[in-house]
């Protein structure tokens, strides 16, 4: 073999190294690694909810804030606690993000007819009663939560009082100006509850609300 054809398999052979060394090496620390970013950020229509508290929550009630946003309802059997329960945990590390912007949890319930204001209130401050918990009429609830990119429907048989509602699990990261910019997918595992993984929520949001 020649040594131009020795040189040829060796410059092939190194170009095959640089290529997967490319696709295994592990992200920068400075980067996001588990948010979906939506390629542009999405305006979220005029809306009018109550919260817990009995005051108006608008579209500028989100801004100059990071608000990571859960829809649900208070008699969800698992997805809705468990969540709110991750959420709370990692709240005081979301708190202390050195960034021009706070970060917030916002809870959004799909089920006005059984949370009413009180029990927002009662549900909302056992997990943190910094959250921000509210909800509203179905015409101000669905194009809302559409626009976040999720959904939700209630079972046709509501004379149950137990009736379930069926809701995305997604966490909705919305920046500072209120518009929606990307969400945190549920993490599906046998035997698991599927939600968002709490503590790559809190990875991505030290890097997000952090970079300012």
């Amino acid at each position: 073999m020649s040594r131009l054809s020795l040189a040829l398999i060796a410059l092939a052979a190194l170009i095959v190294g640089i290529v997967i060394a490319v696709n295994i090496a592990p992200p920068k620390s400075d980067e996001t690694q588990y948010i979906n970013l939506y390629p542009q950020a999405r305006a979220l229509p005029a809306f009018s909810l109550t919260d817990s508290n009995g005051q108006t929550l608008t579209n500028e009630s989100l801004q100059s804030q990071w608000t990571l946003v859960f829809v649900g309802y208070t008699f969800c059997p698992d997805i809705c606690p468990t969540s709110l329960s991750d959420l709370s945990s990692i709240y005081p590390e979301l708190q202390a993000i050195e960034g021009q912007y706070p970060v917030k949890v916002a809870f959004i319930s799909v089920d006005p007819a059984r949370d009413t204001t009180e029990r927002l209130a009662e549900y909302i401050n056992f997990f943190e009663p910094d959250f921000i918990a509210a909800t509203g009429e179905h015409a101000d609830l669905f194009p809302f939560v559409r626009a976040m990119g999720m959904m939700y429907s209630t079972s046709q048989n509501t004379d149950d009082e137990n009736y379930l509602v069926d809701h995305s699990s997604s966490v909705v990261l919305v920046n500072p100006q209120g518009h929606v910019v990307g969400r945190f997918k549920p993490e599906f595992a046998a035997g698991k509850v599927a939600v968002s993984d709490s503590k790559r929520i809190l990875h991505d949001m030290k890097i997000i609300a952090g970079a300012e």
